[in-house]
């Protein structure tokens, strides 16, 4: 069982890259320090870029869960300015 519980969610399947990282750090900037964001997303270029910058940002990435399906659920918690 996790040890954490998502205040918030993000899907950003309907959109392409750069726009899925601007959409998830939108989603962020709305949250308050250590809150938990899932963000759902499809394979390939999201999943390469969207972890990698959001980790950037100095957020905690903790957890990349594949769906079986074509998408991926990261799991972030958002770390202060």
């Amino acid at each position: 069982m996790a040890d954490y519980q998502i205040t918030d969610r993000v899907d950003i399947t309907d959109v392409v890259c750069p726009v899925t990282f601007v959409k998830a750090k939108v989603a962020l900037e709305e949250l308050d320090e250590g809150d938990i964001l899932s963000v759902h997303m499809n394979d390939g270029e999201p999943v390469q870029n969207v972890p990698r910058s959001i980790k950037e940002e100095g957020h905690q990435i903790l957890k990349l869960e594949d769906n079986g399906d074509g998408t991926y659920d990261l799991i972030v918690r958002k770390v202060g300015e």
